[in-house]
């Protein structure tokens, strides 16, 4: 994304000044000179925000009370007790700090690009930046815990903006010129306007003014569509002013403000430029929520049976002439198949295994290819799957569904072909953990009867590899409380432990319905990574209790189980 500036325009912009033109600033830099103590220069960019929205004949006059307020915050020599009773945490924008300014604040330091941490006194008329000896009178511990506590004491106004597409911003906003550093601390004034902390990943924030900020927290795909709505926000209201702070998207996590956004100074463009890791989580992020894997904080409407399954005909429909569909047919009909079971949650209807069987045969020709099968969808809808050949995706998490429903379904072929998908191919999928690729190497060994020391390794490395400071793609919540349950069921299974695996299957069908609450997302009808472990424990003749939730009893007891063309 670019946000490229008139350089061609009549009156182009001053390099250092952009909300004045080259003349104008040019004026203001007069008008400022005389105010110059001792040949040190000041800031001039808050001044020329005020200054721009004023008159030119009125600018001698704004310019003198400009400086006047800068020479009475200047005095200081306020107590210990004072400098404590009004010290806020402040940003302040880095060219801010000229090398005259920055000689008398070692204290200060660079937190981000572009914005610098320091110290500032909030006085009745006015607000000046503490200097070494304010902090060493004051001394530097106390000093950083009143600032903080007089910081999150700083009354603002919250309000939800919502962006193109699902993305969903938090402003927040006030009077009080120390609203924007309130950002130094964002997991604490996330708690404060929305009652929730921030996820794990953190959030994306824009600090264009003093007096404003917003943020987005990392919690869905929603995020690619936050990137964006922010960038064009803060540079709006940097431009605007005044009290401009940062034009920049920032990401907040663990603590820390890493810049998203790169200026060429030459060319005065902007462009987004997330860092590796924060790209990776993205991927993952948007992957899951294409997939309807995440709870979203907006509601889901149950989808419509009808219209769902005629869409997903649709989709069958054309893969002989656009065959790079297949993967959003599978997608589609593994919805299909989770949603029937809201109306029929033991899949006793012909309609519900249809589209289960259905998803059985995307599923397995997305990895290994098929011929020529009909595939009955429901509601007398057949549709006709074409000649596939086998090229499978570098898509991790399709694979275990597809993995899992040929389980479900009692499909040891489609297993078996599935089994024989080369990691290596896998592998290259970049939106996921490394606990997934070891969990499909353990799977993958297990059931081509590898040895057993080769599956408690692999076994081990997946347990290993989904401890929270491992997981670094996917929200941790949905790793603890659905993606490593098969993991759990699986440990319990391999040990042939009756007890624990009964014990372990209740903790995942409860964590299930703890992650999806009263969600309508077809997801949360069906814990399908633990309906296959269930399903090889029941064919392993494990006793397992009667009519549990989010595990269709009609397929776990193989009572609707019937052959799958193809």
């Amino acid at each position: 994304m670019n946000h490229d500036n008139d350089l061609d325009a009549p009156n182009p912009p001053d390099p250092d000044l952009l909300m004045l033109t080259a003349a104008q600033a040019a004026h203001l830099r007069a008008l400022a000179a005389p105010y110059a103590e001792d040949g040190h220069s000041t800031s001039l960019h808050n001044l020329a925000h005020i200054c721009r929205s004023a008159p030119e004949n009125r600018w001698p006059d704004m310019v003198n009370a400009h400086f006047a307020g800068l020479r009475a915050a200047s005095r200081g020599g306020e107590s210990a007790e004072e400098l404590l009773r009004g010290v806020h945490a402040r940003l302040l924008p880095v060219e801010s700090l000229t090398s005259e300014i920055a000689g008398a604040l070692r204290y200060a330091r660079v937190v981000a690009d572009g914005l610098a941490f320091a110290y500032a006194l909030d006085g009745p008329t006015s607000v000046r930046i503490l200097t070494d000896a304010d902090v060493e009178r004051a001394g530097l511990e106390k000093l950083g815990e009143a600032a903080y506590a007089n910081l999150m004491g700083v009354s603002v106004e919250h309000e939800e903006v919502a962006l193109e597409g699902r993305a969903l911003l938090h402003s927040v906003y006030g009077d009080s010129p120390f609203v924007a550093s309130k950002a130094l601390f964002l997991s604490e004034l996330a708690r404060q306007v929305t009652g929730e902390p921030l996820p794990d990943a953190g959030a994306l924030v824009v600090v264009p003014t003093r007096h404003l900020l917003a943020f987005h927290p990392i919690a869905d795909g929603s995020v690619a569509d936050a990137v964006n709505g922010l960038a064009a926000y803060a540079l709006g209201a940097h431009e605007d002013g005044p009290g401009a702070l940062s034009p920049r998207v920032y990401w907040w996590h663990r603590g820390g403000l890493t810049s998203l956004t790169v200026i060429d100074h030459e060319t005065r463009t902007f462009s987004l430029q997330p860092p590796p890791e924060l790209l990776g989580l993205m991927k993952g992020l948007v992957r899951l929520d294409r997939a309807g894997r995440l709870v979203s904080r907006t509601g889901v409407k149950a989808p419509d049976i009808g219209e769902l399954t005629h869409s997903t005909a649709e989709s069958m429909a054309r893969l002989a002439q656009e065959p790079a569909g297949l993967g959003s047919a599978f997608t589609m009909a593994l919805e299909l198949g989770h949603a029937h079971c809201a109306a029929d949650p033991d899949v006793a209807s012909v309609e519900s295994w249809d589209a289960w069987a259905g998803a059985v045969q995307l599923g397995s020709a997305l990895f290994t290819g098929a011929q020529p099968q009909e595939c009955r969808l429901g509601d007398d809808l057949v549709r006709q799957l074409p000649a596939v050949p086998a090229e499978p995706p570098a898509d991790a998490r399709a694979w275990l569904d597809a993995f899992y429903l040929a389980v479900v379904c009692r499909q040891r072929d489609r297993v078996d072909g599935l089994c024989r998908v080369p990691l290596e191919v896998l592998r290259q999928d970049d939106s996921v953990d490394a606990y997934v690729l070891h969990w499909i190497d353990t799977l993958q060994t297990y059931w081509s009867e590898g040895p057993t020391d080769d599956v408690v390794k692999k076994l081990l490395a997946t347990m290993e590899t989904s401890a929270p400071d491992a997981v670094v793609r996917a929200p941790k919540d949905f790793v603890d409380l659905i993606d490593y349950q098969p993991v759990a069921l699986f440990h319990r299974l391999v040990t042939r432990d009756h007890d624990a695996f009964a014990e372990t299957l209740a903790k995942a069908l409860a964590h299930h319905g703890g992650y999806w609450g009263d969600s309508a997302a077809p997801r949360a009808r069906v814990a399908l990574g633990p309906l296959a472990m269930a399903s090889l424990a029941y064919d392993y003749g494990f006793p397992l209790a009667p009519n549990q939730p989010y595990l269709p009893a009609y397929l776990l007891n193989r009572e609707r189980i019937e052959a799958i063309p193809g």
